[in-house]
């Protein structure tokens, strides 16, 4: 039997009295672009937190690539290829954008801050993996053409600017499965239209799964290829795009939402 790319089966978690999320459960597949739906407090940035290690659920079990990663940290969730970028930007303002970038392959380093300091040059393991990795990063900038801004400190730049640069940080882990927390919050127009095409990029051009938050319901019926909606942390329904614009519960809580 062949392991689903990315599983999550009966997942739970309370705190205190209140249940954030029950019985969540889903199978993504590789290559696709699944989206969760909700309004606030649903419990969509909760099932997140799960699978990025940052909370442990009180049931279920989450696999990715058929290993179970419920129970893993953060960092171990990174190494096996999960990126994510958040609600709420989460970039070093008092650095460039190349450096914020540059802070997503740290678990691609070899070099130590003892092996750094005694190797340097250009020709020291040192020097030649910070041009390996320097490189990487401006395959990044490129493909985000954000070349105009890889000197700026990211403090200075405009909103759709920084969650950009976020989503290239993001992207600097080499990822195969990229969460993407509301990605288009707070944007204009111009900007979401712009973010809709990079992430189409990243889905065609990366062959990189992405697991989508977005209260934006036109983005999300646009570019998904199956979406979970989920009210007070229960599942309401899954399907394709035209399926759940259908079902009147989601039009009742959502889509009525937006208007």
């Amino acid at each position: 039997m062949v392991s689903a790319f990315f599983q999550v089966d009966h997942l739970s978690i309370s705190f205190g009295g209140i249940k954030a999320l029950q019985d969540i459960g889903f199978t993504m597949n590789k290559g696709e672009i699944f989206s969760v739906i909700g309004p606030n407090g649903a419990g969509k940035t909760t099932l997140f937190n799960c699978i990025s290690g940052l909370y442990k659920p009180d049931q279920g079990t989450i696999r990715f690539n058929g290993s179970a990663i419920e129970n893993k940290k953060p960092d171990a969730i990174a190494r096996m290829g999960i990126a994510r970028t958040f609600q709420n930007i989460e970039l070093f303002s008092h650095m460039n954008t190349m450096e914020n970038i540059m802070l997503g392959r740290h678990i691609h380093m070899k070099t130590g801050l003892f092996k750094g300091m005694c190797l340097w040059g250009k020709s020291s393991f040192a020097g030649k993996e910070e041009i390996f990795h320097r490189k990487k990063v401006e395959e990044i900038i490129d493909l985000l053409e954000l070349q105009n801004v890889r000197d700026t400190f990211v403090g200075a730049l405009p909103y759709g600017t920084q969650k950009l640069i976020e989503l290239g940080r993001a992207l600097a882990l080499e990822p195969s499965l990229l969460l993407l927390d509301e990605p288009c919050a707070g944007m204009n127009s111009e900007e979401k239209q712009d973010m809709i095409f990079w992430i189409k990029d990243i889905q065609d051009d990366l062959g990189i799964s992405i697991l989508l938050i977005e209260h934006d319901m036109k983005m999300v019926m646009d570019i998904s290829n199956r979406i979970l909606a989920i009210n007070f942390g229960k599942p309401v329904t899954l399907g394709t795009p035209e399926q759940v614009q259908e079902n009147k519960e989601v039009l009742a809580a959502y889509i009525g939402e937006e208007e």
